[in-house]
Formats: C-alpha cells, sequence, structure tokens
C-alpha cells in the first residue's frame, strides 16, 4: 500500500540522488559527459535528458489530477519535451538547472498529495495519444520507479567511467525509530 508518507520518502529520496549523480557528472570531462557507452540512451547525458524529459512530461500530465494541485501550476508552462528522447542540451550546468527546477516542483507537490488523491482514477495520453485510466497513487509510484532505474543505469556509466556517485540505497533514507 503506498501512502503519502511513502511519497514524501521517495519525493526526498529523488532530489538528494539526483544531486549525488549530478555531483559526480560533474568530475567528467564533456567528452566523457557526451561518450556513446552503447546504453540504451547512448551516454549519460543522453540517460539524464530521458530523465528529464519523461519527468517533465509526467509532472505536466499529473497537473491535470482533479486535485488541481497548486504546486504544478509551475508544470503547467514547462515546454513539453518531443518524446522520450528530447534533448535539452548536452551540458551538465544546463542539465543540472533543469532537473533542480523538476526537483523543486516534485518536493513542493508531493506534500499536497492526500490518501484521497493517491486513490483516484487518473486519466492520461500517452505520447502516441493512447487513452489511459489508472488509480494515480500506482501511477506515482510508476514515476518515481521510472527514476530510480535510469538512475541506476547513470550510475554503471558512471562506475564504467571511473566515478563512484556513492552509496544509492533507499534505506539510508528511510528514518531511523526510536
Amino acid at each position: 500500500m503506498t501512502t503519502p508518507a511513502h511519497f514524501a520518502l521517495l519525493a526526498r529520496y529523488n532530489a538528494g540522488m539526483n544531486q549525488q549523480l549530478y555531483d559526480a557528472a560533474a568530475r567528467l570531462t564533456a567528452g566523457e559527459f557526451t561518450a556513446d557507452r552503447k546504453a540504451f540512451f547512448g551516454s549519460l547525458a543522453g540517460t539524464l535528458n530521458h530523465l528529464l524529459a519523461a519527468d517533465t512530461i509526467w509532472l505536466k500530465r499529473f497537473s491535470t489530477h482533479p486535485a488541481q494541485f497548486p504546486a504544478l501550476l509551475a508544470a503547467r508552462d514547462l515546454p513539453q519535451p518531443a518524446g522520450l528522447t528530447h534533448s535539452f542540451g548536452d551540458d551538465l550546468a544546463t542539465l543540472r538547472a533543469h532537473r533542480e527546477k523538476l526537483d523543486a516542483i516534485i518536493s513542493a507537490w508531493v506534500p499536497q498529495i492526500t490518501a484521497a488523491d493517491l486513490a483516484q482514477t487518473f486519466e492520461y495520453r500517452s505520447m502516441r495519444g493512447d487513452a489511459y485510466r489508472k488509480e494515480f497513487g500506482l501511477v506515482l509510484l510508476h514515476f518515481f520507479n521510472h527514476q530510480t532505474h535510469h538512475r541506476g543505469q547513470a550510475s554503471t556509466l558512471m562506475t564504467q567511467a571511473g566515478v563512484d556517485i556513492g552509496v544509492t540505497d533507499l534505506l539510508l533514507w528511510v528514518p531511523e525509530l526510536p
């Protein structure tokens, strides 16, 4: 079962891991950052661009949720990516600025989500125009899982380039109980 508290944890983890990943990527040269490493999205830059595109697409979709979350008003104004391989650029500073903007929106939005919101049916369309009706909480779980999945790929690319991004376990973000 998912709860608003679970998503608050995932939002903190997401922002923290993104910062950790971008800090580590800053140790690469521009050529290493954009080098084709035969990953699904080619390079580390391609992988980070994919995450930005997917997150932007989802945040724009989430801004249509019947709850009309105030923090997602900023997402409505974001340019719509052309697709999941949309490029926001090939330089780390540009990508990091967009990442931080998205993470700020996510961090402001997640505390606005209630258990009732999570249980609602969420309707959206894929990039191809296919219509879907799914439980919002499970779609939101996909949103965070997708980020974790591709950060794992980025971590592998960083390791291949000789850069250790550090510990990435969600467990370290889970609060200790008294």
